[in-house]
């Protein structure tokens, strides 16, 4: 596994490529208008080229780092995709937020092509994907995870495997289900905190001293205290996205959905007055908080 593709060179890829690239890997990446600066990369050896095709016939594993299961299937199974170009023997492994349904499909495509699949959707923010310290989500065969583990080691400071394919993305829908619900009910009161004149230092004080504490709150606590949003850089169309897919997983399952399905409806709405961009912790104002 000398040769890595990337498919997807966005806040969190970026940090990815950087790291495979730095610990002595040949690196590819996939040329795409939504990629961030490729010039670093390139400057330290990597190579774009123009389709998952081309990518694929240069890799010994390809990853995806993409936005969703559209945009996997997509590019695995496209047009000029990875599918077209997969070595014999070669390794997908998708590290994108996707549905567990479609994820099993893909895998079964890539094995029909002869080629092999994990899924292992990351947590954690673009900080720890540049620093190498992601944590991954792995579902796929055991052995297979033990023969990339060097290669997933070189950006991810904990790697669980939590079973077959598609468990990596159904695990990953259930932390994101419950870390995105934990902060959107933070924001909610927040957002009356501002309303009732309850002093923001005062609220997250008090919130982090009791039951209130935790990670959710500390993402959030610098919009609240000085409106910066870089504590949590996931915009709220990617929260909507990903709470959409959890909200199809558990009906799928025949699970209760009814907070998953009030807090999908508050990120709709919120992205209704947003824009695409606009970050996860701004949903406070986005809620009624704005103002004084």
């Amino acid at each position: 596994m000398n040769t890595i593709g990337i498919a997807g060179i966005g806040m969190m890829g970026h940090g990815i490529a950087s790291n495979v690239v730095k610990h002595g890997y040949r690196l590819a990446v996939l040329e795409h208008a939504g990629n961030q600066p490729l010039d670093a990369l390139e400057a330290a050896g990597a190579v774009a080229v123009p389709t998952a095709r081309e990518l694929a016939m240069r890799s010994d594993v390809v990853i995806l780092v993409v936005t969703g299961s559209a945009q996997v299937e997509a590019v695995l199974t496209g047009p000029g995709g990875v599918l077209e170009g997969l070595r014999p023997g070669g390794v997908v492994i998708d590290c994108s937020t996707a549905l567990p349904s479609s994820t099993v499909r893909m895998a079964a495509a890539v094995e029909r092509r002869g080629g092999r699949f994990l899924d292992a959707p990351m947590t954690r923010t673009p900080k720890e994907a540049a620093e190498g310290r992601l944590n991954l989500l792995v579902g796929g065969d055991a052995a297979l995870l033990e023969e990339c583990r060097p290669l997933l080691k070189c950006f991810a400071e904990n790697i669980t495997h939590v079973g077959p394919v598609g468990a990596g993305h159904s695990m990953k829908l259930l932390h994101n289900y419950v870390s995105l619900g934990m902060v959107a009910l933070l924001a909610e009161a927040a957002a009356c905190a501002r309303r009732s004149g309850v002093d923001a230092g005062a609220f997250v004080d008090v919130l982090a001293k009791g039951g209130g504490g935790g990670i959710a709150l500390e993402r959030i606590r610098p919009f609240l205290l000085a409106r910066d949003p870089s504590g949590l850089r996931f915009s709220i169309a990617n929260a909507r996205k990903d709470l959409d897919y959890y909200h199809t997983m558990a009906g799928d399952a025949g699970a209760a959905k009814g907070i998953a399905a009030a807090v999908l409806a508050t990120l709709e709405e919120a992205l209704q007055k947003g824009t695409p961009e606009t970050l996860v912790p701004e949903l406070v104002d986005l809620l009624g908080g704005a103002g004084s």
